[in-house]
């Protein structure tokens, strides 16, 4: 089994409406396309972008605002993963939820069905600054092409909760992801490829670029979008099928062979999911294979 997937390093910058938004997200919907890939990445909060529209009167968006365009989000990608017959993993919007706000990711598949997972561990920043809350739990996505988990971001630089989604049978974890320093983005990249080794599993990772002079926490980016792969003989010697260049406007893609992730696990250089000591942390005994 293989499927093709590509990454949007999204380009945030200031935009009049609604439309602009929409019309750049068809753009590189537009240009994956053309490679005809299967699954579209985009970068977690990158409908920040929606802050820098001009409120009423002048008045400046926050993101208290930003729940306010959920459903407008949500048909803009339903629409398109039903037009373009594709699956969207539309990054991150802020929704709220009883009162609180989440960062939840969504996956559209190309029949109208809405996926969400929301992150689970939400950084200081987007604590004390957002008031965001923590997600609730993990999900796993049963697709036509196999089973997916959405870990956004910080997610990815916790062992437990990607070892949880391999066991529940993810083989591709795609991470949204948005960093405004090297220091943060290296934490993302670096922890990508562990937990590839780790679980043998691909890890597709983007974040955003570019900046949003009147959005406060998103007036910088640096981000680099990469489709990383375990560290074995079937897959490139770094553990790269492709990544992009960094803060550029761009996307990236490339073809995922499951295949290879089965023959690792069985009889690879190294068996790190089979190899697991379950024996001596029992708390990553968890009931899958």
């Amino acid at each position: 089994m293989k499927l093709r997937v590509s990454a949007v390093q999204y380009h945030l910058h200031t935009i009049e409406s609604f439309e602009d938004f929409a019309h750049q997200s068809e753009h590189y919907i537009k240009a994956a396309l053309e490679f005809d890939t299967e699954f579209i990445l985009f970068p977690e909060f990158f409908t920040t972008q929606l802050l820098s529209i001009k409120g009423k009167n002048g008045h400046v968006l926050t993101i208290d605002d930003l729940p306010s365009f959920t459903n407008q989000y949500r048909t803009l990608f339903s629409k398109l993963a039903k037009q373009y017959n594709l699956h969207i993993i539309a990054g991150t919007h802020v929704v709220e939820v009883n009162g609180k706000l989440r960062n939840s990711a969504h996956l559209f598949y190309p029949d109208g069905r809405i996926g969400t997972q929301e992150k689970l561990h939400i950084t200081p920043t987007e604590v004390h600054e957002w008031n965001m809350s923590k997600g609730d739990g993990l999900e796993v996505f049963e697709t036509d092409k196999g089973t997916i988990a959405l870990l956004t971001c910080y997610d990815i630089e916790f062992p437990e909760i990607v070892r949880m989604a391999r066991a529940k049978g993810a083989d591709v974890i795609f991470c949204p992801s948005c960093t405004d320093d090297r220091h943060g983005f290296h934490r993302v990249r670096y922890t990508s490829h562990a937990r590839a080794i780790e679980n043998q599993v691909y890890v597709v990772l983007t974040g955003t670029v570019g900046a949003l002079p009147t959005v406060d926490f998103m007036r910088a980016n640096f981000g680099q979008a990469a489709i990383i792969t375990p560290n074995d003989i079937p897959f490139p010697p770094k553990g790269l099928l492709a990544e992009g260049e960094i803060n550029q406007d761009m996307l990236i893609t490339a073809d995922l062979d499951l295949n290879l992730l089965y023959q690792v696990r069985e009889k690879g250089s190294v068996t790190t999911w089979r190899d697991r000591r379950i024996d001596l942390y029992p708390d990553f005994e968890i009931p899958f294979k």
